[in-house]
């Protein structure tokens, strides 16, 4: 019976000596430029659209060191859209992206405050605002028609955007050209919109970045500004 004991104690007294000798949390995180951020995005996009992902940061080690902070190198804006995971489609793990998700990316103060808060207190300086291939919220705003409840919050935000305006209505892929210019609006309303966001640009300390996603072919595409 005391050899029982003694063997019970013995044992507690290993997990406690090994509990007491886990890594502790990293808290200093690497230099990475708003370039060096597109980046990795884009590398991960690379291994995920060739069906080669490496899931990063998923260790239980990684999980211990985020508990105590996060230091993400990248903000991803994004639609809702479940086909639209920005951590699969980038090939990130736990504590790598500060991501905001609205159908149709939409944009507005309480988005923006959020953005801020990653470029202001987190030191992230890369920010994406990614559109996608057959985005039901442009598809519904093209479509026209009767829109229920607060969709219709969605479809009216997307109606006055300046960006949709100037595509003409014979344009040829006209929803994924709306994609596109929804894009550049979030790009344009980030800056206009947001003191600290544009501060931080202007002196090339943040990098906003427009990207649009293919479904089809799982690619991540850099859109020109």
């Amino acid at each position: 019976m005391m050899k029982g004991r003694m063997k019970l104690y013995l044992f507690l007294a290993f997990v406690a000596f090994c509990g007491c000798q886990q890594k502790a949390p990293n808290n200093q995180t690497k230099v990475v430029t708003s370039e060096t951020a597109l980046q990795m995005l884009m590398d991960g996009n690379k291994r995920f659209s060739m069906l080669k992902p490496v899931h990063p940061h998923e260790s239980i080690e990684q999980l211990r060191d985020v508990a105590h902070g996060q230091h993400p190198f990248a903000v991803v804006v994004c639609c809702s859209d479940s086909r639209v995971s920005p951590e699969l489609i980038f090939d990130e793990g736990i504590g790598d992206l500060f991501v905001i998700r609205t159908a149709g990316n939409v944009i507005g103060g309480l988005e923006i405050g959020s953005i801020e808060y990653a470029v202001e207190h987190l030191s992230v300086k890369q920010v994406v605002i990614m559109g996608h291939e057959g985005c039901g919220a442009i598809e519904a705003f093209t479509e026209g028609g009767e829109i229920p409840g607060h969709i219709k919050d969605i479809i009216d935000s997307i109606r006055q955007e300046a960006e949709i305006k100037t595509i003409p209505l014979n344009t040829t892929n006209r929803v994924d050209e709306y994609v596109k210019a929804n894009v550049q609006h979030g790009i344009r309303q980030l800056t206009l919109q947001s003191k600290i966001i544009n501060e931080k640009v202007k002196n090339g300390l943040v990098q906003i970045t427009g990207l649009r996603y293919d479904l089809d072919d799982l690619s991540v595409t850099i859109l020109k500004q």
